[in-house]
């Protein structure tokens, strides 16, 4: 997607902030979503961190019920579109629609020729037969998947292009921040595409990428000192502050 289209659909000008809440139970996403959006957070996203997946779909569902206007996307955690398109697919057929599915690992290998990506085409086939609109965001050269060779980040981006919506890349680990360079690489080989990144981003620092990012996906710089669970309302108006433009 047009890094340009993608801002407009989030009716902003600069980095579109999605706060991804690490799902305990369905009362806590409930209570995370409402700071999100008392924040002017235009989404978020819903993760399985604790969890098999399979428990994660019936708070998707409520979740949609309580909030039916409010885009929501997810994560199934360590989980590729193979597995997760046909749940999305089945979801919206039956009145649930997910807005967006990021995937840790897009499956793209940079070690391959760029026409020669069967794991990346056959999840692209199913995204296709699985009947689901949403949103593709993917995980390339991303945090706790297989280790990319920093000389091969400008072809990771380049790929990606080709199979997802918003191509999302991260620092070394949850909490770590992005390395500024390879930021710029991937705007640079993304082109017009749009880059998300997920990872390590807080208000002090969130500046620093704003001109090559247009999502930001933020969980522990935002949430409350210690918690892996619960948004800071005063966290998140700064983090809001610091990125509209």
């Amino acid at each position: 997607m047009n890094r340009y289209d993608f801002q407009q659909r989030f009716d902003t000008s600069g980095p579109v902030i999605l706060p991804v809440i690490h799902v305990h139970d369905a009362e806590q996403a409930r209570r995370n979503i409402e700071v999100a959006i008392g924040g002017g957070c235009p989404g978020v996203f819903l993760i399985n961190h604790d969890f098999e997946k399979d428990k994660l779909i019936p708070i998707i569902q409520e979740m949609r019920q309580l909030f039916p206007d409010y885009w929501i996307g997810v994560n199934f955690l360590a989980v590729t579109g193979k597995i997760a398109f046909p749940i999305l697919g089945a979801l919206q057929a039956n009145g649930v629609q997910v807005d967006g599915y990021w995937a840790d690992d897009a499956r793209m290998d940079e070690r391959r020729a760029e026409d020669d990506q069967p794991e990346a085409d056959e999840i692209a086939a199913v995204r296709k037969s699985s009947g689901w609109s949403g949103l593709y965001i993917g995980g390339t050269a991303f945090k706790k998947q297989r280790e990319v060779d920093p000389t091969q980040y400008a072809k990771s981006a380049r790929l990606a292009t080709e199979y997802m919506d918003v191509v999302v890349t991260s620092g070394v680990a949850t909490g770590h921040a992005a390395d500024v360079d390879k930021i710029e690489t991937f705007r640079e080989h993304c082109g017009d595409t749009a880059l998300g990144l997920a990872s390590g981003i807080t208000p002090q620092n969130a500046a620093q990428y704003a001109d090559a990012v247009d999502l930001f996906m933020v969980a522990t710089g935002i949430n409350f000192e210690e918690d892996f669970y619960n948004i800071d309302p005063d966290r998140l108006k700064h983090l809001m502050h610091l990125t509209q433009k």
